[in-house]
């Protein structure tokens, strides 16, 4: 393992249940993908510009509203 990686997963073990069980998906998701690197739509580039605009002007939803969405839409 890289130390970059090992550095990060220490801080990673540092954060809350909820915040562990996120980086943990998100490190599933990019070993599932393996070595391909995922190339966004410009859709996709749009809605991610989008979200980040609502971010900046503080428009975000609360951490049951997260939830629920992703009970809703996990596999």
């Amino acid at each position: 393992m890289i130390k970059v990686l090992e550095r990060a997963i220490k801080k990673v073990k540092k954060l809350s249940k909820q915040r562990q069980e996120y980086a943990a998906e998100v490190l599933e998701n990019i070993a599932e993908a393996g070595d391909e690197i995922y190339k966004l739509t410009d859709d996709e580039r749009r809605l991610v510009r989008e979200g980040l605009s609502d971010l900046d002007a503080g428009r975000v939803v609360s951490d049951e509203e997260m939830a629920a969405f992703w009970a809703r839409h996990r596999k």
